[in-house]
């Protein structure tokens, strides 16, 4: 049967519903912004072809890293580039010059990483789109006040508008994964927080290192004294929104 079999240790769950893949097939909606689509782990192009039919005039290419999927896009794809490679340790922006969109059935065990190389390159990245383990999903949407809010959700949103789409039940895929899906869409801001980004990435995981805690015990050795008596750091990071970090990452000196 010409079939590929779910790889335990790439994270492999392959979708089986044709509509459900359809509508996470058709979820680019700024695709005036940009001329190319890069989809992640394909696996057998479940997905592939509603992207393919719903984006016609867009230059699409496939990054898949299992090989036995790549010789079965190869077969049933063959119009398209496959290129065999890890999409963490590719250089996507080799592949288009300009802008393009991401968009994928993402790899549980990898999914975090790809948002986090997603926002790397977000300059050329205008919007991504696509399936996660739910709960992963969730935090990247979740607003302050809440315990599902942490650093992904601030480091996504300092950059992107993050939409949570719909869900996705576990029977759909072969083999099920234990737990559920969250499809989301993440679209480019026009403006990002004005302060310095490395020290603003390294305050947030710091202050949510210590979630419990008020800011100023997690990033005590951030700031003066003097500083830490603002009312900013009897705050707990949970509570801050992404304009929050921003402004106390202003207040130290760089």
């Amino acid at each position: 049967m010409d079939k590929v079999k779910a790889k335990k240790f790439l994270g492999q769950h392959f979708l089986t519903d044709e509509v459900i893949a359809r509508k996470i097939g058709e979820t680019l909606i700024h695709q005036d912004k940009y001329e190319g689509i890069i989809e992640v782990g394909p696996g057998m192009g479940m997905m592939t072809k509603y992207v393919q039919k719903k984006y016609p005039d867009h230059i699409f290419k496939l990054v898949e890293l299992d090989r036995e999927s790549v010789a079965y896009l190869g077969r049933h794809y063959s119009e398209l580039e496959v290129l065999s490679e890890d999409f963490l340790k590719l250089d996507i922006t080799s592949i288009f010059k300009d802008q393009f969109a991401v968009v994928g059935n993402y790899p549980y065990n990898i999914s975090s990483q790809i948002v986090f190389k997603v926002i790397e390159n977000r300059l050329h990245i205008p919007e991504m789109t696509g399936m996660f383990q739910r709960e992963v999903a969730e935090r990247i949407c979740e607003g302050p006040g809440t315990k599902k809010y942490g650093i992904i959700s601030v480091l996504v949103q300092a950059f992107y508008k993050a939409e949570y789409l719909f869900t996705v039940d576990e029977d759909v895929f072969d083999p099920p994964p234990k737990v559920k899906s969250g499809v989301l869409r993440l679209t480019r801001l026009d403006t990002e927080p004005n302060c310095d980004m490395v020290t603003f990435k390294r305050l947030v995981k710091m202050s949510f290192n210590l979630r419990r805690k008020m800011l100023r015990k997690s990033l005590k050795s951030e700031f003066t004294k003097e500083q830490l008596t603002f009312e900013i750091f009897t705050k707990r990071p949970e509570q801050l929104s992404v304009k929050d970090f921003s402004d106390i990452t202003n207040l130290k000196k760089i």
